[in-house]
C-alpha cells in the first residue's frame, strides 16, 4: 500500500517526458465549466476498415456523470476509418476533477485513453437583485414522549438479564441436587423422603404431585436395592416380583409389610388416575408406611461381606465420582462468574449507548485509533533538506523511495529524503518529503499538484474530488494546498472506504517540500490531527 503513495513523488519529476505513437487520441472541448454544464469528451482512433472497435458504455467517468453518450462518427480517409466517440459529462459540485483513463478495445487489444483534469466553478449569484438573509438557528424538534422510555428500557433489560442469571443458577443447583451421589440406596431413599416433606406439597394442595414423588422414591429403592424392574411395573407386577425376590434372596419379610406397601401404591394410583383425595391423616400414614417398608426391606436383605479387592474398587469409583462432582461445581462457579461479568458489561454498554450515544461508547469504552493518537504525547522534529519542522502524534520513520523512481528520473535528483507514519490499512497516513535537483529548476506548483492528483488516481484512488487554495505558514512562507476526498478499495477485505486528504507543496530555491495527510472521511479526531499538524508547520531555507 505504501508503494502506491510513494509514487506520488513522480509528480516532482515534471522534466521527464516519454513520447510514444498513439493510436487513441483523447480531447475535451473545455477544461473549465460551471456547475451542471456539459464537458464534451472526444475519443478518436484511426483503424483499418476490417478492424473492430469497442467503446465502453459507462455511467460515470470517475466523479463525473455521463449525461449523454453520442453516436460514433465514422469518416473514411485513404482506405481507413476514423472513428470518433463523444461523451457528455457533468458535475454538480465545484472543484477539480480527474477524468480517468478508460480502455478502448481494437481487435480485442486494449488501448488506454489519456486522463484529463477539469475544473467545475461555482455559479455567481447576483446579490443586488435578490435579498440575502442570515441563516436561521437550529430549532430543536419537539419530543412529546420525552426520555423516560430510555431509562425504562435499561431497567427492563437489566431485570431480564438478572432473571435469566437467577434461573440459570437455580437450574444448576436443582440439577446438582438431583445428581448428588449417595453411598447406598437406603441413604438416597431416606434423604429424598426428608426432602419431599420439606417441600410441603400436599399441604399446598398438590396431593397428586406428592404421591407421585412418594411412590417414585419407593420404586427407585426397590429397583436399586432388590434389582427388580420396579419403575416399569404396575402395582400388581411389582408386588408379585417383590414376593419372588424375597424367596430367591432369602429375605425375611412379613406379610404386613408387603400388604402395607401394596395398599399405599394402590392409593397413589387412585390419586393419580382417579382423582381421589385422601384425608390429611391418611396421607401422613401412607408416608410412614412407605418409610417403614423401605427400612424393613433394607434390613431384610442378606448382608454380603465384600472381599478386599471389591472394597478397594468401590472406594476408587466413589473417589472418582467425588472428583467429577467437584469438577462440575468448579465449572458452575466459572460459568456464574463469566455470566455476571458479561451481564455487567452488556448492561453498562447499553446504558451508555442509550444515554450518551454510540460514538461516546466507541471513543471511551471500545477505543478509537485516531482518538488515541490525538490524545497521546506528540513529537516535534525536523525532517529532510530543505528542513520541515512539524509536530506529529508519532515519530516519522525514514523511508527509501529511490527504488520506486525510474533511473532517468534519479539522474536529475541531487538529494531526496522521505519520512512517514501509518498506512492505508490503518486508515491514517502522514508523510513528509523533501527534494533537491542537481540543476536549477523553475518549479510550477500548480502543475506539480495536477501531476500528483493524476498519479494518485492512477494508483487506485477513485471518484476523486479536488479543491485547491493557497497556503501560508505562520512565518509567511507561501505554498499550494489541495484537499478533497477519494474512494480507496481494500482488496484484502473487499471493502471500500472514503478518505479525506490534504496535500501541501512548497518550493524553495529549486527544492520541493511536501506534506501529505489523509484519514477516513467523517473521522473528527483525524480532522483535529490534520489541523494541528498543518498549523504547526515551519520551513527552513534550503542549504547549498
Amino acid at each position: 500500500m505504501k508503494k502506491q503513495l510513494y509514487l506520488l513523488l513522480l509528480l516532482l519529476l515534471s522534466t521527464a517526458v516519454f513520447a510514444q505513437q498513439k493510436q487513441v487520441v483523447t480531447s475535451i472541448d473545455t477544461t473549465k465549466n460551471e456547475i451542471g454544464a456539459e464537458f464534451k469528451l472526444s475519443i478518436k482512433t484511426t483503424v483499418d476498415t476490417s478492424s473492430k472497435v469497442i467503446f465502453p458504455k459507462l455511467k460515470n467517468f470517475g466523479a463525473l456523470e455521463v449525461i449523454q453518450s453520442y453516436p460514433i462518427d465514422t469518416v473514411k480517409m485513404d482506405g481507413r476509418y476514423e472513428l470518433i466517440k463523444k461523451y457528455g459529462l457533468t458535475q454538480f459540485d465545484s472543484g477539480r476533477y480527474v477524468v480517468p483513463s478508460i480502455k478502448i478495445f481494437i481487435d480485442s487489444k486494449p488501448f488506454l485513453t489519456d486522463s484529463l483534469l477539469v475544473e467545475v466553478a461555482n455559479v455567481q449569484v447576483d446579490t443586488l437583485k435578490q435579498k440575502m438573509f442570515d441563516i436561521k438557528d437550529i430549532a430543536p424538534a419537539d419530543n412529546p414522549i420525552g426520555d423516560w422510555w430510555k431509562y425504562l428500557l435499561i431497567i427492563a433489560l437489566i431485570v431480564g438479564i438478572g432473571a435469566f442469571i437467577y434461573w440459570f443458577i437455580k437450574k444448576r443447583q436443582e440439577k446438582k441436587l438431583q445428581e448428588e451421589i449417595y453411598k447406598t440406596p437406603i441413604e438416597k431413599a431416606t434423604t429424598l423422603l426428608d426432602t419431599l416433606e420439606k417441600k410441603e406439597l400436599w399441604q399446598k394442595g398438590e396431593v397428586k404431585a406428592y404421591y407421585s414423588e412418594l411412590t417414585d422414591i419407593a420404586r427407585n429403592y426397590i429397583e436399586e436395592a432388590i434389582e427388580i424392574p420396579a419403575m416399569e411395573s404396575t402395582t400388581s407386577e411389582l408386588i408379585q416380583g417383590l414376593r419372588a425376590a424375597s424367596v430367591k434372596k432369602k429375605m425375611t419379610l412379613s406379610q404386613e409389610i408387603i400388604e402395607n406397601l401394596e395398599r399405599v401404591l394402590k392409593q397413589a394410583d387412585l390419586v393419580k388416575f382417579a382423582k381421589s383425595k385422601p384425608l390429611d391423616f391418611e396421607i401422613t400414614e401412607d408416608r410412614n408406611k412407605i418409610q417403614k417398608a423401605i427400612l424393613t426391606l433394607d434390613n431384610s436383605i442378606p448382608v454380603e461381606i465384600p472381599v478386599e479387592e471389591d472394597m478397594l474398587l468401590n472406594e476408587a469409583q466413589r473417589q472418582k465420582q467425588i472428583q467429577i462432582q467437584l469438577r462440575k461445581q468448579r465449572n458452575k462457579r466459572i460459568v456464574t462468574a463469566v455470566a455476571s461479568v458479561v451481564f455487567l458489561l452488556a448492561a453498562t454498554t447499553t446504558f451508555f449507548i442509550v444515554t450518551k450515544g454510540f460514538d461516546y461508547v466507541k471513543d471511551n469504552i471500545i477505543g478509537h485509533p485516531t482518538k488515541e493518537l490525538l490524545e497521546g504525547e506528540w513529537v516535534k522534529s525536523e525532517y529532510g533538506n530543505p528542513g520541515i519542522i512539524i509536530e506529529t502524534p508519532k515519530v516519522l520513520k525514514r523511508v527509501d523511495l529511490t527504488k520506486t523512481l525510474p533511473k532517468n528520473g534519479m539522474a536529475l535528483i541531487k538529494e531526496m529524503q522521505s519520512f512517514a507514519y501509518g498506512s492505508l490499512l490503518d486508515r491514517f497516513y502522514v508523510m513528509v518529503s523533501t527534494l533537491k535537483f542537481k540543476a536549477e529548476t523553475q518549479i510550477d506548483l500548480a502543475k506539480s499538484m495536477d501531476g500528483a492528483l493524476q498519479s494518485l488516481e492512477a494508483q487506485g484512488a477513485q471518484n476523486m474530488i479536488v479543491k485547491q487554495e493557497d497556503f501560508e505558514t505562520n512565518e509567511g512562507v507561501k505554498g499550494l494546498k489541495a484537499y478533497g476526498t477519494f474512494s480507496q478499495i481494500d482488496s484484502d477485505n473487499k471493502t471500500t472506504a472514503k478518505m479525506y486528504y490534504e496535500a501541501i507543496l512548497f518550493s524553495q530555491e529549486g527544492g520541493l517540500q511536501q506534506i501529505l495527510i489523509f484519514h477516513e472521511e467523517g473521522d473528527k479526531y483525524g480532522n483535529e490531527i490534520s489541523e494541528r499538524v498543518l498549523n504547526a508547520v515551519e520551513l527552513k531555507q534550503a542549504s547549498k
